[in-house]
């Protein structure tokens, strides 16, 4: 008997299905795994590109200021996504920012494999940035424009599209440590720009299965303020360049500024939201909802992220690597948490959707997800005094701070989408972004207080801190899931 193709509506206008989901579904998933493949095959080898000495092929940068430059980083790419949600909603719609973004994220690749010292990082991660904080604040939308706000697969489509992201993230870290270990940075980073390059040539091939939804622009900006808003691009951009030359900006307070930036950032969407005319009550009380949840949010990235500053520190200088007579790449530890994330994705997406309606609320799952990640830095705590800490402890303290990302980063994409006002489609997806700004460019703040004598109080006191926040959340989940009238 023939399979039956289901009929095209506007969220899926081939009728085609990938995994039970629309089909376009298909095409992000292999676009958003190439990039980031790149993405993160690049950022995990970042931090000791930094601070490596010139003579092993590294820029010879002092450790506390190289973690802060990546936890700077990479905030200022979830920053970014202000800018590129600005660019969506007003400029170009979704579609074409997400491909403008690409091809800057390509570039920003292949400035890093080319261009030698300061430079090529300046002009790398500057064009990753801001590529990758257009492709965060789209992408996602993309995914939630396939579904209605009450479609039952959404969770699950979310959680299938966040394992494609973590492919890529568990093959770039593999592949570029190997490259950097055996023949140097540059080529580690040539790679990533390839991967780039890869998705990029898919995402052009199968752009127009997208609904047509996604090609037009929200809410355009008159032609008669184009002339205002790009002096205030350039005044903003010559300030920048005025703080780094006077040293008012530098390697050292770079991540605080981040933290800082990113909660002016929140409260200026928040305020603009809230004040909106173009807010029904139902829309408005559900922004209000989603203030705990950007809290939760982001304590839970300031510890999740630390990855790739506390984490790739404590790899290098703490862990015993070898395996067998060989010594396993520093950027390796990066590829633990995509590899659980394949391994336990599709079992919780089948878990909500066999639960369907009586799954937990987005509330409660955040306040699960807090407790665990709290949890796991206090398993550092035993090996406080083991001079070199097994391959396999690191593994299990990732393992659980896995799981609590599954409770809490997918769903928090789809709750940003189906929270998100109609006048605004974007910005809600920003404001998710800035939250993991904050927490992300707080992990490289807070790696200044890291050092083997502090890893007790360190680790002890981040993770206690966070198992409270996330109890916080659990006592206030009624509340704050009577707030998204009728969202869950």
């Amino acid at each position: 008997m023939a399979v039956q193709t289901p009929a095209p509506d506007a969220h899926n206008p081939s009728g085609r299905t990938f995994l039970g989901q629309p089909g376009p579904l298909a095409n992000l998933f292999s676009v958003e795994l190439w990039e980031r493949f790149s993405f993160y095959g690049m950022q995990g080898i970042l931090a000791i590109y930094m601070y490596f000495a010139v003579a092993d092929g590294g820029l010879g940068i002092d450790e506390t200021a190289a973690l802060g430059i990546v936890g700077a980083y990479g905030g200022s790419v979830y920053l970014f996504s202000i800018l590129g949600a600005l660019v969506s909603d007003r400029l170009l719609g979704a579609e074409r920012t997400l491909l403008g973004s690409a091809v800057m994220i390509m570039l920003g690749h292949i400035a890093l494999a080319l261009v030698p010292g300061i430079p090529g990082l300046m002009a790398g991660l500057l064009l990753v940035g801001v590529g990758s904080g257009g492709l965060k604040s789209t992408a996602a939308t993309l995914v939630g424009s396939l579904y209605s706000r009450d479609d039952p697969r959404r969770d699950a489509g979310f959680s299938i599209y966040y394992m494609g992201i973590n492919i890529g993230g568990l093959l770039g870290p593999l592949i570029t440590g190997v490259a950097q270990q055996q023949w140097g940075f540059h080529l580690g980073f040539g790679l990533a720009a390839i991967g780039m390059a890869v998705g990029l040539t898919q995402y052009v091939l199968t752009r127009k299965g997208l609904p047509a939804s996604v090609h037009t622009v929200p809410d355009p900006l008159p032609r008669a303020q184009y002339s205002r808003w790009a002096g205030i691009g350039i005044g903003t951009v010559v300030l920048v360049l005025v703080l780094v030359l006077t040293g008012v900006l530098n390697a050292h307070n770079l991540a605080t500024v981040v933290a800082g930036l990113a909660v002016i950032g929140a409260v200026g969407i928040f305020a603009l939201l809230l004040t909106s005319k173009k807010l029904d009550g139902d829309e408005r009380s559900r922004v209000v909802s989603f203030i705990p949840l950007f809290v939760g949010t982001s304590a839970f990235f300031a510890l999740f992220q630390q990855q790739f500053t506390v984490i790739t520190l404590y790899s290098d200088t703490r862990l015993d690597r070898e395996v067998l007579g060989w010594e396993m790449p520093i950027s390796w530890v990066q590829s633990f948490n995509p590899f659980f994330i394949i391994v336990l994705a599709p079992l919780l997406a089948a878990l909500w959707t066999k639960l369907g309606p009586r799954q937990p609320g987005t509330p409660r799952k955040f306040g699960v997800g807090i407790i665990l990640m709290g949890s796991a830095f206090l398993l550092f705590l035993p090996m406080a005094s083991v001079a070199a800490v097994p391959v396999l402890w690191i593994a299990m303290i990732m393992l659980v701070a896995t799981i609590g990302e599954l409770w809490l980063s997918p769903v928090g994409l789809s709750l940003a989408t189906k929270l998100a006002p109609r006048a605004y489609p974007v910005m809600m997806m920003a404001l998710y972004n800035l939250a993991v700004a904050l927490g992300t460019s707080l992990s490289g703040a807070l790696a200044g207080f890291y050092s083997a004598e502090t890893e007790v109080a360190y680790f002890g006191a981040l993770g206690a801190v966070t198992i409270m926040i996330g109890v916080v959340m659990l006592v206030i989940a009624r509340p704050v899931s009577r707030g998204m009238r009728g969202v869950r």
